[in-house]
């Protein structure tokens, strides 16, 4: 069938007029921009949360505020970050006050309406899933990180994790309807899949059930009550507040009495003092540094390779472990 652009060329000699050459550069630049504003845009506070969006929804552009070797809990709002939240459609974080430091500031000044609290654009995943060790609300500035909601570092229990890719596959498709199905049935099956390395998470980890730990920030407070962990000392004298040699001689004293299993500390943290209270108490207490989130959220599987990353450091520093 002849195309009215093909009777053109005929007239023409085969050869575009210049207007209607621009007419279809304009239509080219005009489709090009509709298609990538049609790219979903995800703004993730942490990599935990962009590893998720990225199984359900794998052709997001997603931006990621911190990486592993960061605390989350104190980031600065640097203007690229404003820039990055000032285009998302949606933004994933984990609340319960661990971005409280750094995220409002964010979201006024991007002045993005999808993304503001209350909005389907704003995700909180601690919101979907029940936490421990809910704190007493305080002014006190000097109290350190507090959480009057519970502890917010919920990822590390892969049962909530779970709970939390449910609510969030409901709130992509809520956003994004035409891919609803899509995003539906990739969860289903990232589901079931992760079901089963619970399963055999949980197997493996039934070695340390009962032991003690002694532990900077209750960064795994989760994984110690999944795996029946009893975290008996605490680094820090106040939550998010570093080590000091008064609190580190206090825990010696009591620690030498009943050594814990191991001395754990986060990825992102100084594990100077962690090895100051090995060495003083003899070597009974291995330090053990745990990747507190995936090290890359881009990579395939990466919540898999992050868990079993994290169980096979902590089963190797059990006695006999390898």
């Amino acid at each position: 069938m002849r195309t009215a652009s093909d009777a053109l060329l005929a007239k023409t000699g085969g050869r575009q007029p210049l207007r209607w050459r621009a007419w279809l550069a304009a239509g080219l630049c005009a489709w090009v921009t509709g298609a990538a504003a049609q790219v979903p845009t995800v703004f993730a506070c942490e990599p935990e949360w962009a590893a998720l969006v990225r199984v359900m929804l794998p052709q997001a552009k997603v931006h990621v505020a911190t990486h592993a070797r960061q605390d989350p809990h104190h980031i600065e709002a640097r203007p690229a970050l404003i820039a990055q939240l000032r285009s998302a459609d949606l933004a994933v974080c984990t609340g319960a006050a661990l971005e409280a430091g750094w995220l409002p500031m964010l979201q006024q000044r991007a002045a993005n309406p999808r993304v503001q609290d209350g909005q389907p654009g704003m995700f909180y995943a601690a919101d979907h899933a029940s936490l421990i060790d809910p704190q007493p609300a305080t002014l006190n500035p000097f109290a350190g990180d507090v959480h009057p909601e519970g502890n917010p570092h919920l990822h590390t229990d892969p049962r909530r994790l779970a709970e939390v890719a449910e609510a969030l596959s409901e709130r992509l498709g809520h956003i994004w309807p035409a891919q609803a199905a899509a995003i539906a049935q990739r969860q289903a099956v990232w589901a079931r899949q992760w079901q089963v390395h619970t399963e055999r998470w949980a197997a493996a980890g039934r070695a340390w059930k009962g032991r003690q730990v002694a532990a900077q920030h209750t960064t795994f407070g989760y994984l110690w009550h999944w795996l029946g962990v009893e975290m008996v000392a605490d680094l820090e004298p106040k939550p998010g507040m570093p080590p000091t040699p008064g609190h580190l001689g206090a825990l010696r004293e009591h620690l030498t009495v009943k050594p814990p299993a191991a001395i754990v500390v986060a990825s992102y943290q100084d594990d100077r003092s962690a090895r100051w209270l090995a060495q003083q108490l003899r070597g009974r207490s291995p330090v053990v540094v745990l990747p507190a989130t995936v090290d890359d959220p881009l990579q395939p599987d990466a919540l898999v390779i992050w868990f079993d990353g994290l169980l096979s450091r902590l089963l190797a520093a059990q006695p006999g472990g390898g």
